[in-house]
């Protein structure tokens, strides 16, 4: 796609239409230029080909690649299920101007998700900062989320003295009938920072803050846990939160299961209670 936001449109439209594969994502500019960085190096044959996909791309399509958006999409089931949902995928992304990457390009996409978690730690290493994070958000405020989390990440980076660019970037990677899953990825370099534990933490607590100013939920799949526990009643109201601890109380009246972190309830004691 173009742009990102021509992507969106395009999601929504698969997602409007209930063509689901097993798989569909829309990284921004960001992810995918990482996600290429991670090719394997090629032979010279190869880097040519590859020269003149970019070229057919960039100067005969149109297509700048500092904007380009990149879906990628897994198909499984039988041949005859797969080469519908194929057809009709290919389909749905023609009316919104994208061009088939084919199939290597699919797999350098999947990549990085795959490999993201040894890249952040490594990065420790080197004095580099980076964590995940995800939200779900209707389908009329993705686009805004988006763009406005990614420019919070940059400019609380600026404010707590990060000299160098901070990687910030976002897929839409959950597709559903009224809204999707917003996933981010964000970095920072902070060897040079005074205090880089307290930057990280201001960071990702105004990036949080963002997403539920845009109408993003307080999470997704990676469930509440300790650190956005504060957000929970801003997010539920104070009657969910006393349904939950009602529910609580019903299936664990004795506390087994006593972390807190949605009740605020962690024992007798006061300390973490596990029974096995």
């Amino acid at each position: 796609y173009q742009r990102r936001v021509r992507g969106i449109k395009f999601m929504q439209e698969v997602s409007r239409r209930k063509v689901y594969p097993a798989s569909i994502r829309l990284m921004d500019n960001a992810q995918l230029r990482f996600g290429l960085a991670l090719k394997p190096e090629k032979g010279l044959i190869e880097r040519f080909t590859d020269h003149i996909k970019q070229m057919y791309i960039t100067r005969l399509r149109g297509f700048n690649p500092e904007k380009i958006a990149l879906c990628t999409a897994v198909f499984e089931g039988p041949t005859d299920r797969v080469s519908k949902e194929e057809a009709d995928i290919y389909s749905i992304a023609g009316e919104f101007g994208a061009i088939p990457a084919g199939e290597e390009n699919g797999k350098n996409g999947y990549l990085l998700t795959f490999s993201i978690a040894y890249l952040r730690d490594m990065g420790l290493n080197y004095g580099f900062l980076a964590e995940s994070f995800e939200t779900s958000v209707p389908w009329d405020r993705v686009s805004d989320l988006i763009k406005n989390v990614k420019q919070r990440i940059i400019s609380v980076c600026k404010e707590q003295g990060v000299t160098n660019e901070p990687y910030s970037s976002a897929r839409v990677t959950q597709c559903y009938d009224t809204g999707a899953c917003c996933y981010f990825y964000f970095g920072f370099y902070a060897g040079d920072l005074p205090d880089p534990l307290g930057a990280y933490s201001i960071l990702e607590q105004s990036a949080r803050e963002e997403v539920l100013a845009n109408g993003g939920s307080v999470s997704h799949h990676h469930g509440i846990g300790k650190v956005r526990a504060q957000y929970l009643e801003d997010t539920i109201s104070s009657v969910g939160k006393q349904a939950l601890s009602a529910v609580k109380q019903g299936l664990d009246p004795q506390n087994i299961f006593g972390c807190g972190n949605l009740t605020g309830v962690v024992g007798p004691t006061g300390a973490l209670n596990c029974k096995l």
